[in-house]
């Protein structure tokens, strides 16, 4: 009796009008929605963070008779704890609807979308070129246009919606954390993000998905963010959040950003720095094996950074952290990996950090690329 009242409650909250004041996802938005979805065949690109007042969206839909035929999966899975780059097996919601990986094959299987009418994708994101779940989007887009299948994107708040910044992304370096020439940070939310994917025709043979966004009410670039479900296992504050564009560039070098500790991207370290803060990385759900794990390391404690009163002061990326890791690495011939041009997006950056290049002139090297993105996030952003 419990349940059936906790969701009539959520119906309740659904289907009425929003105060002016009151900023509402998408997901929150049913009447908007459930009239295209109503006696189709339905699939969802979802995971722990599709969220309804506490109850997944998936048990709302099902609840609302919603005929939901399978579920696809991004990166760290549908509950959202699998580590960084992980995969994970096909499995099924309460013994019955199929829950799909697209992190392991990435792209949707046509054998797997044969009896789907429409997809309803809702992630929430964190607005960073190298968080996959944008790369997931594009391949989700390609599936539905490649089987005539109409695409609902649940759009939601983006807590980097009002700054761009860093290099564009050479498309030389296009892997999963990085297929679209766009900046580390972008500026635009989720189905803003979609809207350009289509209109720049970046899908396979110029697919065009149908697409619907329903789009985040009362909500600006400048609205305050709130997160309630953390996107990722590694993303578990504000903070680390809003730290993110500037320390994932660290996966790319020797240097640990707090994997396997209390507070991952909200640190950084290693074992040959010589600081006063230290942390020592162990195997968490987060990070199965952290880098330097059970050796201590020393470096800079950035915790009390931001909060979500402060956060909108954060508008650029912090290339000085970079800098200042790089400088203070006695031995400097292998402090960048492989990985590192994938996350950067080019080999440029790499050469400006060895070679000494201050953080204004590498600014510099990036304003036309930046001027020239902007001028093609312009036609798409849907929010003032």
């Amino acid at each position: 009796m419990k349940l059936h009242k906790r969701f009539f409650n959520i119906i309740i909250i659904c289907f009425i009008s929003f105060g002016l004041q009151a900023q509402v996802a998408g997901v929150f938005q049913t009447k908007k929605y459930l009239p295209h979805i109503k006696q189709k065949k339905v699939g969802l690109v979802i995971n722990h963070s599709s969220k309804i007042n506490n109850i997944h969206l998936i048990d709302t839909l099902l609840f609302l008779g919603v005929n939901i035929q399978c579920v696809f999966a991004p990166e760290h899975g549908f509950s959202g704890d699998f580590d960084a780059g992980e995969y994970f097996d096909d499995t099924y919601y309460n013994d019955t609807i199929p829950i799909y990986s697209l992190y392991s094959i990435k792209e949707l299987q046509d054998e797997h979308l044969e009896n789907i009418d429409i997809i309803i994708f809702d992630i929430q994101d964190v607005g960073v070129r190298f968080y996959t779940y944008i790369s997931t989007l594009h391949y989700v887009m390609e599936g539905c246009a490649r089987n005539n299948i109409s695409l609902i994107v649940l759009d939601r708040p983006n807590p980097h919606i009002n700054y761009i910044d860093g290099p564009v992304l050479d498309t030389t370096y296009k892997s999963f954390v990085g297929m679209h020439p766009v900046p580390i940070v972008y500026g635009m939310t989720i189905g803003e993000y979609a809207l350009m994917i289509n209109g720049e025709k970046w899908l396979d043979n110029n697919l065009r998905c149908d697409l619907r966004i329903i789009k985040n009410a009362n909500y600006n670039r400048y609205s305050s963010f709130t997160i309630s479900d953390f996107p990722s296992p590694n993303l578990r504050t504000f903070n680390s959040i809003i730290l993110y564009p500037s320390l994932c560039l660290f996966e790319g070098t020797k240097i640990s950003v707090g994997r396997g500790t209390q507070y991952p991207f909200e640190v950084f370290g290693a074992p040959f720095f010589n600081t006063s803060f230290v942390f020592t990385p162990k195997p968490d759900f987060g990070s199965k094996k952290p880098k330097y794990d059970t050796q201590d390391c020393y470096g800079y404690d950035l915790r009390n950074l931001y909060d979500s009163n402060n956060y909108l002061f954060s508008n650029q990326i912090n290339i000085k952290y970079l800098i200042t890791a790089y400088n203070q690495t006695p031995i400097k011939t292998d402090f960048f990996n492989t990985y590192f041009n994938k996350l950067a997006g080019n080999n440029i950056l790499k050469d400006q950090i060895i070679s000494g290049m201050s953080e204004v002139d590498i600014r510099k090297s990036w304003e036309s690329d930046l001027n020239r993105f902007n001028m093609i996030r312009q036609k798409y952003l849907i929010y003032d």
